[in-house]
């Protein structure tokens, strides 16, 4: 892409006046300045409440202040900033605000090395982020600034956790969580990377028993599923099948199974292929679930502890891991196969997971990989109960999951029909009391730990009374503020370090009056960023979170543009909420992203950017040398949105060049602002309307790199027009370099700024109406018809574009060329797709 920009300046280089050039250090203060006064991106709740204008809300993933801005936050604020700024040339009003998610480990962490408090490593990051943005040029409406940190914004974070618990969706339980040993703090499960390791620091992620806040996102499992099918269409596709897989729906039957414990009850375990039953020869519960201590035997009690021991050391997704060596005890019972009859032993192994299902799985191993990976480690019978045709997996160690006939199934032989097989084997579960129904549902998905062992979030506001248990802040005592810890005091110690904050801790209970205490927990900061974009509608308001009405009227959001690393993380948090609010009456959107657009990375010579290579790339420097424009134009012609762009082979210096080539054609206009282009050049008027109209459907197609490609071919025709001798005077080269220099706005917004004023137009272009296209200059006087004979190139015919299918092909025989090839030989069929293409057999 870089060559082609350098390519298309050289073109006609040497016919551009070099004696002016534009010179982005001087323009860019001036900008600044401009907008600030003018304030022109901000957006008006009341033209949209009484419908004088159709809204657009537009919605970047708002960073967190670790730092300045780097080349990743360049490429999605530029790509983002087109798509804001198109929306309002087109008459929209538009929501485009801007936030800091500003609680978490980062600050926790710098602040202890540098021994202060969290908040003045966060807002000093934060004021140098906004001045890079500034400085960036983005449109983005200041006046609704936030940063989840603010004792106003975590008020209603607060408020929120309330509400929900309220509804049954926030509760208190003791279960095996993930632990941080390096950040001594739980994790969530989508917080766990594949390998085991702690997103955030890389350590290695253990297990622990401790009693731990949660959001019940299990009670919208069924929906966040199915509102997958309509955001398949707007949403990337790899993000859809991410959270589908992540919430793993699946439909089955449950079926018991006695023990010889005695009065032990049943063991239920759901399955999806009740109809292989036939082919169960051991079981398998999680070692770290209860169920594993109420069934082992006493023989083995110390084996199990001792495995626990290993296990508590293995995530839940290496803990899934197909490829993962099989490990296990046995509990020394047996339970009974309700279908064969058979003693069947009972394992404890890790690959089961106490929270999914009911803990406990029958194993199949003939059918399922893991199943018979972990048979053959222990020595334990396989039985096939479908051919597939394949080598039998006893043999193979390949299981076998395809469809096939039913063998040693009881009543299920010889059938072929997996549905039916189902079917008739619940009917028999049924009919015998040893199991129950047909399209039982489960899922993958578990509920959201939340809880935090760390300073730097909100506190959790519930206080636990000896008397009263647990009882909620009341809401006129919200915020619950954070105490004035310093560096020395946040040291993780394997519990909160708000537990040493005595006079914090120790409070009156609510309800009693008698002497209780805090939680000393803080929420999980994905819990800011779930409810976030509604805030944005209320920013200032300190009576709510967020106003009913201004949510009616901006949402949802109609394009959220961001990484997909937060495919399953943050996306997923985000519906939940959104979902829950919903059902409290508080907003009517079923979904919070109507569109997602997920950008690539910025990386350099092939490889992530990173200190430890010697390959990062300083945004800064970049700026200096190149200016904002150069750098913005770079990335976002440098390819479509999604995929990555590599540094190494951009050309910054290319996009300048192009620039300069721009905001030429600006001086070189002489005609007056308002004059009728109709009498100008009609070959430059058709490429301008033309871009026009073909720029509409990129930007809303999302390939703003084509549509920057159109924006570098019109610069070349107006230069051609005027350096044939109409020069500048010519009215079609000032609606050319206007359109220039609007369209040029949506990526380089100091350009397009200078270029609007020395065309004598007040600023701001931005608030400029997008050009009106007439439709007859988009009709083509003619087009070039291809004829081929015997498939090959013979003659090439200017037609006109509404020939007729006989008249061209009448033109295509009697072309002379064509004549010659066809040599009086019988032509046979003639294939005509007017205008364009007429195929002649022979």
């Amino acid at each position: 892409m870089s060559q082609q920009i350098e390519q298309s300046q050289a073109d006609q280089a040497d016919q551009a006046d070099r004696t002016e050039s534009y010179d982005p250090a001087a323009v860019e203060p001036k900008w600044q300045q401009v907008w600030a006064g003018l304030d022109p991106f901000r957006a008006d709740d009341d033209v949209v409440r009484r419908g004088e204008r159709e809204k657009r809300y537009a919605l970047t993933m708002f960073p967190y202040p670790s730092g300045d801005l780097h080349m990743g936050h360049a490429e999605v604020f530029a790509l983002h900033d087109v798509i804001a700024r198109y929306w309002r040339f087109r008459g929209y009003e538009v929501l485009n605000p801007m936030g800091w998610d500003s609680f978490g480990l980062p600050a926790e962490n710098a602040a202890i090395r540098n021994d202060e408090h969290p908040a003045t490593y966060t807002y000093a990051n934060i004021e140098t982020q906004i001045a890079s943005m500034q400085n960036y040029g983005l449109s983005f409406d200041w006046s609704r600034r936030l940063h989840t940190s603010d004792p106003e914004y975590y008020r209603w974070t607060q408020w929120l956790f309330l509400r929900l618990r309220e509804q049954g969706l926030a509760y208190r339980k003791n279960s095996p969580v993930n632990w941080c040993p390096q950040d001594q703090t739980v994790l969530a499960n989508e917080q766990v990377l594949a390998d085991g390791t702690c997103e955030r620091c890389g350590a290695e992620v253990t297990k622990r028993e401790l009693t731990q806040w949660y959001f019940r996102t299990t009670a919208y499992a069924q929906e966040l599923h199915d509102r997958l099918d309509d955001l398949q269409a707007t949403w990337i596709g790899k993000v859809v099948n991410a959270q589908r897989n992540w919430i793993g729906r699946s439909e089955g039957a449950h079926v018991r199974f006695d023990v010889d414990v005695e009065g032990a009850e049943p063991l239920t375990v759901f399955t999806t292929r009740p109809d292989t039953l036939w082919g169960a020869t051991f079981m398998v519960v999680a070692a770290d679930a209860g169920l594993a201590g109420e069934l082992v035997s006493d023989g083995q009690r110390q084996a199990l502890e001792d495995y626990r021991a290993q296990v508590a050391k293995a995530s839940d997704i290496d803990r899934l891991a197909t490829d993962r060596p099989k490990t296990g005890v046995p509990l020394g019972v047996t339970a009974t196969n309700p279908v064969t009859g058979e003693a069947i032993e009972v394992w404890a192994s890790d690959y089961v997971l106490a929270d999914y299902g009911t803990g406990a799985i029958m194993a199949v191993p003939a059918h399922d990989q893991r199943d018979l990976d972990f048979a053959r480690a222990m020595g334990l019978p396989v039985r096939r109960v479908v051919d597939t045709g394949a080598e039998d997996p006893a043999e193979s160690g390949v299981a076998t999951t395809g469809d096939g006939v039913y063998v040693d199934s009881g009543p299920l032989d010889g059938l072929r029909d997996k549905t039916e097989g189902v079917r008739r084997a619940i009917e028999l579960l049924e009919a015998e009391g040893r199991g129950t129904g047909t399209g039982t549902v489960n899922f993958r998905l578990r509920d959201w730990l939340l809880s935090r062992q760390r300073y730097w979030g909100a506190p959790i506001p519930i206080i636990h009374c000896p008397v009263d248990g647990e009882v909620a802040v009341p809401d006129d005592q919200l915020p619950v503020e954070l105490p004035e810890l310093r560096g020395a005091d946040l040291k993780p110690k394997g519990t909160s370090p708000l537990g040493a904050a005595t006079e914090w801790v120790e409070v009156d209970c609510p309800t009693c009056g008698g002497p209780a205490r805090r939680d000393t927990d803080t929420m999980d900061t994905f819990v800011d960023s779930s409810w976030y974009f509604f805030r944005y509608l209320s920013p200032h308001d300190d009576t709510q979170a967020f106003d009913p009405a201004l949510a009616t009227a901006w949402g949802p959001i109609d394009l959220y543009i961001g990484g997909d690393e937060h495919a399953v993380l943050h996306l997923l948090y985000a519906r939940f909420f959104t979902k829950a609010l919903r059902d409290m009456g508080l907003i009517d959107w079923d979904e919070p992203f109507s569109a997602y657009l997920s950008q690539g990375k910025v990386i350099n010579n092939g490889r992530k950017m990173s200190k430890s290579l010697g390959n990062g790339v300083n945004l800064g420097a970049q700026l200096e040398e190149f200016g904002v424009d150069a750098v913005r134009l770079t990335l976002v012609f440098a390819s479509p949105p999604e995929d990555n762009i590599d540094w190494a082979d951009m050309s910054p210096a290319g996009s300048l060049r192009f620039l300069q080539r721009a905001w030429r054609l600006s001086g070189d206009v002489t005609s007056e602002p308002g004059t009728d282009p109709a009498g100008g050049d009609v070959a430059l008027r058709r490429v301008t309307h033309r871009t026009v109209a073909d720029a509409e459907t990129l930007v809303e197609g999302h390939r703003f790199n084509v549509m920057v490609a159109r924006t570098m071919e019109l610069v070349n025709a107006t230069r051609k027009v005027i350096d044939s001798g109409a020069g500048g005077a010519d009215p079609s080269v000032r609606e050319a370099v206007e359109a220039v220099a609007m369209l040029l706005s949506m990526v380089a917004p100091y350009v397009a700024e200078e270029m609007w004023e020395r065309l004598g137009h007040a600023p701001s272009v931005a608030q400029a109406a997008w050009p009106t296209v007439d439709p007859a200059l988009l009709v083509e006087e003619s087009v070039t018809a291809v004829v081929q004979v015997q498939g090959k190139v013979k003659a090439r015919l200017e037609v006109s574009p509404a020939v007729t299918a006989a008249e061209l092909e009448a033109l295509a025989l009697a072309d002379p060329a064509v004549v010659a090839a066809v040599d009086g030989r019988e032509v046979r069929k003639v294939i005509v797709r007017e205008p364009k293409l007429v195929s002649v057999v022979v």
